[in-house]
């Protein structure tokens, strides 16, 4: 941890995610002086923390994304961003699998170099390199041993950086009934007001546009768009959720047996997040 100076015989660092100070004698003080608050090293370093802090968001957006689209990464791309403290500490212990390879070879990542592949470790415990051109990043709906991942990877201690492994995941029944039962399981939940609705969606990273709050994915070469009627007006109404629906990229609502399982997943997960955050009423007491 470097020191830089900040004038009456202070100097200042970063640690972690805020910016700390220390006196002459070395001293790490337990809060910032006052008359160093304005300091120029004080504010760049402010400004550096923000930025590190808009890169991480960054970084494990962008590895997020990759996961929900199923999309293929290079492996020399991997590589090239693994020396970056953000990056890999999205990308460490990620469940990997080769690009067209049976999703039983699934392996946790552990080392990204561009002569070697990539570093892992499968489900028997031992450490291997996958030399392929690309890797998938699985969504846990798509990994048929997830169960056994996750009790693997809670034995080695694993924290993704990322959330997959412990995503909440939801499997479509084969049922059409059930299905249906699905859609409206999460319906009726009751806001005081449209505004907390609203900030409950777009805090988690959904969309909220025309009263609705959208969950969009894209799954096997095409769009589908989940989405919850949370209500439109002035936001200090009271507010009721709908049933969770699909549509296509052009707006037409899908049948649930078009619905893809990420997509499924996804938009049940969105529904089930609105609906913990309703008004819950109180039993009277007996």
């Amino acid at each position: 941890m470097g020191w830089v100076p900040a004038g009456a015989g202070y100097e200042v660092s970063v640690d972690g995610r805020r910016v700390i100070a220390r006196t002459a004698g070395g001293k790490v003080l337990k809060s910032m002086p006052k008359a160093l608050k304005d300091h120029e090293a004080v504010v760049g370093l402010r400004q550096l923390v923000e930025w590190l802090q808009r890169h991480e968001e960054t970084c494990r957006a962008e590895v997020e994304r990759w996961m929900i689209r199923s999309l293929p990464v290079p492996v020399a791309l991997l590589a090239q961003v693994w020396a970056d403290e953000a990056w890999r500490a999205v990308l460490r212990d990620l469940v990997v699998v080769p690009a067209g390879a049976d999703p039983s070879t699934a392996a946790l990542l552990r080392d990204a170099d561009a002569d070697k592949g990539l570093g892992v470790v499968d489900l028997d415990g031992e450490s291997t390199r996958i030399t392929a051109e690309q890797v998938l990043i699985p969504h846990p709906v798509r990994l048929p041993d997830l169960a056994d991942l996750r009790e693997f990877a809670a034995d080695l201690g694993v924290e993704q950086g990322t959330l997959q492994l412990f995503r909440e995941v939801w499997h479509k029944p084969a049922d059409p009934a059930e299905q249906r039962r699905e859609l409206t399981r999460h319906a009726g939940a009751r806001f005081a007001e449209l505004r907390h609705a609203q900030t409950r969606a777009t805090s988690a990273g959904y969309r909220v546009q025309g009263g609705t709050a959208v969950c969009r994915i894209w799954e096997d070469g095409r769009s589908v768009v989940a989405s919850v009627w949370i209500g439109d007006g002035d936001p200090g109404y009271e507010a009721e959720t709908s049933e969770l629906s699909f549509a296509d990229a052009a707006g037409e609502q899908l049948a649930t047996a078009d619905v893809p399982p990420v997509a499924w997943s996804e938009g049940l997960r969105m529904a089930a997040h609105l609906f913990a955050g309703r008004v819950v009423e109180e039993e009277p007491a007996r």
